[in-house]
């Protein structure tokens, strides 16, 4: 049985949703609305050994359906009590109910921004994962922390490039692009033929896709971002920098990337403003959707370029589950994510919320199947996915990325060069890594 309930983001519903999870108590400011079930409050369910409740916070397009949801209370015996949050207030509300010892819930959604800051503070309760699932699945990695896996991920999002093929041909262009030189020079020919004015979509407003398209830029191209001690590598990502200067000087990115959000400069590509895109997953269906994209059928998603020939690497940015340290619940908790993210889940989870699996299996069994159109290099680019960060996503990402976008807005806005933005942000990265 599940019992959902819509969290507001307002003071009275902090404070409920600090109660959540710990009793399996049910509090909220927002709408409620109940499938049947109640809570059960013994001391067995809370030891999690079946027949008891959990509650699971997450953003709406994480959570199962109903049917999928009921399903596993049939299997299990454990109750799911719904708790739908704004992907933007979950980190808030988390980090508030642990830093008064409570759990805001049961299982939880983590980003892979967050892992760096939630292990130091041990707020997630570590989760054992089969050798099979970690073969299965390379974002594992972006969630492990010094052996320790945090949490497991049910939505890929890695990077993968696209192109539009007609435009190629209209300017000449014979072939993909193999290396960022090619795609450089593409893009060139492109403006001067009036084919594409600005054919380079690229994030530049002082926000997070700003900062980590530096960082898969930098490490496509030369394989490295990060030193082993957490500062940055300067000669890749100072390379990457003049790579992005240059494409702002000679015109090739739209003014308006500069201020508009990183989201609407990728979706330039949807409608032939730009040729070359180098972003999520999620625009191979874009690319398809006539609600979304006006160039149906002239963009081919294509693996990521490299230095000298494709790239041998690719960084994901997955969402997860976890268990919360705090929660009264965790043996039923771990039952959840391990139902949550099986092989089985995840093929119903694309049909039903369009989530692309964690599982290179699944992934290539939707895309045998024709579940995924148009995928182009989608699964070979997913068997490149690996971590740029050589210890895990430290604890001061948040602080790390603030830092680097803004200083790449001020490069974008010519308030500094390559050289004065990189030095900027080398000494806070430095900083931090110190501490």
């Amino acid at each position: 049985m599940k019992k959902r309930f819509i969290s507001m983001f307002l003071a009275a519903s902090m404070a409920a949703s600090m109660a959540v999870g710990c009793g399996g108590k049910e509090e909220s400011g927002g709408t409620q609305s109940n499938t049947g079930g109640t809570e059960s409050t013994d001391g067995e369910d809370k030891e999690g050994n079946g027949g008891g409740s959990i509650t699971f916070m997450a953003p709406d397009w994480a959570i199962p359906a109903d049917e999928q949801l009921q399903a596993f209370t049939d299997e299990t015996g454990i109750e799911v009590v719904v708790n739908e949050v704004g992907w933007d207030d979950i980190r808030d509300k988390l980090v508030t109910a642990a830093a008064g010892g409570q759990a805001v819930a049961d299982v939880v959604e983590v980003d892979w921004s967050w892992v760096g800051e939630f292990y130091a503070a041990d707020w997630l309760e570590p989760l054992e994962v089969a050798d099979d699932v970690k073969n299965d699945m390379p974002t594992l990695e972006t969630f492990t922390k010094d052996g320790k896996v945090l949490a497991v991920p049910y939505a890929n999002d890695y990077r993968l490039s696209y192109y539009n093929t007609k435009q190629y041909e209209d300017a000449g262009i014979s072939g993909e692009p193999q290396t960022w030189e090619e795609v450089y020079q593409n893009c060139k020919t492109l403006k001067e033929k009036g084919v594409c004015d600005y054919p380079f979509a690229l994030p530049l407003n002082a926000e997070e896709k700003t900062s980590t398209y530096l960082m898969w830029l930098a490490y496509t191209m030369n394989g490295v971002v990060f030193n082993d001690d957490g500062t940055l590598n300067k000669d890749s990502v100072l390379a990457a920098m003049k790579y992005e200067e240059n494409l702002i000087k000679d015109e090739l990115v739209d003014p308006a990337d500069k201020t508009s959000s990183g989201m609407d400069a990728y979706k330039r590509i949807l409608s032939g403003s730009a040729n070359f895109l180098t972003g999520p997953t999620s625009f191979v269906s874009k690319s398809t959707n006539e609600e979304d994209c006006s160039v149906i059928g002239e963009i081919t998603p294509i693996l990521v370029p490299g230095k000298d020939a494709k790239a041998t690497v690719t960084m994901a940015l997955p969402e997860a589950l976890g268990v919360t340290k705090f929660s009264e619940n965790k043996e039923d908790a771990k039952k959840f994510i391990e139902w949550y993210t099986s092989a089985e889940m995840q093929e119903k989870l694309n049909e039903t919320n369009t989530a692309i699996p964690t599982r290179n299996s699944v992934l290539k069994k939707l895309i045998d199947d024709g579940k995924i159109q148009n995928s182009g290099a989608m699964m070979e680019e997913a068997e490149l996915i690996a971590s740029p960060f050589p210890d895990g996503i430290p604890a001061y990402y948040a602080e790390m990325s603030n830092a680097m976008y803004n200083a790449i807005n001020k490069m974008a806005l010519g308030e500094m060069s390559a050289d004065e933005a990189y030095a900027e942000m080398e000494a806070k990265v430095a900083e931090l890594a110190a501490e």
